[in-house]
């Protein structure tokens, strides 16, 4: 009898992880479609390409060495079955290759962060060498010391310290945004971005109705990425945690969206559409280190505390010449440190202290590695397109073809 209850289990938990895995993918067409409607007409095609592509990099290259690196092992090529993993010393309770699709989706929203950050300027084929490192080196070695369990570089180990990320506020996203923010400063701002006297030019996105669509995916994309995170549902226990990470998921994000519209009415007298597309995304990050104690009035609060950061955070970027076509670094990675330190407020098992060090470790491990791995690409063959390809759009000069042919004149 406690044979078939364990089996009815095993299976339940693995195919609960595997459609929450298929979610947290789904995540790849929200991010795609964002960040098409948020740049211009002209750089559509590529932007649509490195979305595509850095999901097949992330996939193969956590395959190849990435998941041996984050959570150990002797080999170089990952051998996951549905039976288990090469080197495990006991049995999980559900298919390690589960596990391996649930991490391998994480690894590429990691990355996602990063393609709209740099988009409209950076050549196609820097972008995905650096997706290599990323995927394959970057993010596991951080995702090694947190969720992997090992001691920073054999100093001190993080979980000692009191620091928790539920599902990935600082792990998968500020990381993403570090890697990001290094690419940004080393790349350099669209070509009329910033006037000569400081003015900030806005350069609108070419298809709002994507974008918007976009964030729609995520936010359902979300319920996987954060659910999925409590790693079971065949029993009551965890059943419950799971529904309390949706509830508390979803409030966050429509705080997010509510507190940015109020305040882009408030300093810009109209109701942005773009401010709240992220605010709706930074409630999502905001919760995400942390959904499973919180009431939900309190998640609410949190995402409401996100939205209203990242506003200030966009603002603040554009002020320092930070040119961020997509407000990915403000989403992902200044909510993503707040979203670390809202934890202590409902869970007494984390620190403030331990979300600092942790934060700190993440942001600093992350940031010098990219930017030295983008300083080697921009040197071995450059990473930003001539101004001539940059004024007629990356999509003709990297891909070859536009993705809106029959609005263009010639």
């Amino acid at each position: 009898m406690e044979n078939s209850i364990f089996e009815l289990q095993y299976a339940l938990d693995t195919f609960y992880f595997l459609v929450c895995g298929a979610l947290v993918m789904w995540m790849a067409a929200g991010f795609a479609m964002l960040e098409a409607g948020l740049v211009r007409s002209k750089n559509t095609t590529e932007i649509l390409t490195k979305n595509v592509a850095l999901f097949a990099i992330s996939c193969t290259m956590y395959l190849v060495c990435g998941y041996a690196i984050m959570y150990g092992g002797d080999y170089f090529l990952s051998t996951i079955t549905g039976d288990g993993v090469t080197g495990a010393d006991e049995p999980a309770s559900y298919a390690p290759s589960a596990d391996f699709f649930f991490q391998v989706v994480f690894v590429a929203t990691a990355m996602s962060i990063v393609s709209g950050a740099v988009a409209e300027r950076m050549k196609l084929w820097a972008f995905l060498a650096f997706a290599v490192v990323m995927t394959g080196f970057i993010y596991p070695m951080e995702g090694s010391w947190t969720w992997g369990g090992n001691a920073v570089f054999g100093m001190y180990n993080l979980g000692d310290l009191g620091f928790l990320d539920f599902a990935g506020s600082g792990i998968v996203h500020m990381s993403g945004a570090a890697a990001a923010l290094a690419g940004v400063l080393l790349l350099g701002a669209r070509k009329g971005k910033y006037g000569k006297n400081g003015e900030v030019n806005a350069i609108p996105g070419a298809n709002l109705p994507l974008a918007t669509l976009g964030t729609f995916i995520l936010w359902m994309g979300w319920f996987g990425f954060n659910g999925g995170s409590v790693l079971a549902t065949a029993s009551v226990e965890s059943a419950n945690a799971v529904a309390i990470v949706f509830m508390n998921t979803n409030a966050a994000a429509a705080g997010g969206l509510i507190a940015a519209l109020i305040v882009a009415r408030i300093l810009f007298g109209k109701a942005d559409l773009t401010m709240s597309l992220n605010g709706a995304l930074a409630g999502l990050v905001a919760i995400t280190a942390g959904p499973d104690t919180p009431s939900a009035l309190q998640a609410t609060l949190f995402g409401g505390l996100g939205g209203v950061l990242v506003v200030f955070s966009i603002l603040t970027l554009d002020k320092l010449k930070i040119d961020d076509p997509v407000g990915a670094i403000s989403v992902h990675g200044v909510v993503g440190l707040l979203g670390l330190l809202l934890v202590p407020v409902t869970n007494s098992d984390s620190s403030f202290t331990g979300q600092l060090i942790g934060a700190a470790t993440i942001f600093v491990w992350v940031f010098v590695a990219s930017l030295v791995v983008w300083g080697i690409i921009k040197a071995v063959m450059g990473i930003r397109v001539t101004d001539e390809e940059e004024f007629n759009g990356v999509d003709i000069a990297e891909c070859g073809m536009e993705a809106y042919p029959e609005f263009t004149s010639k």
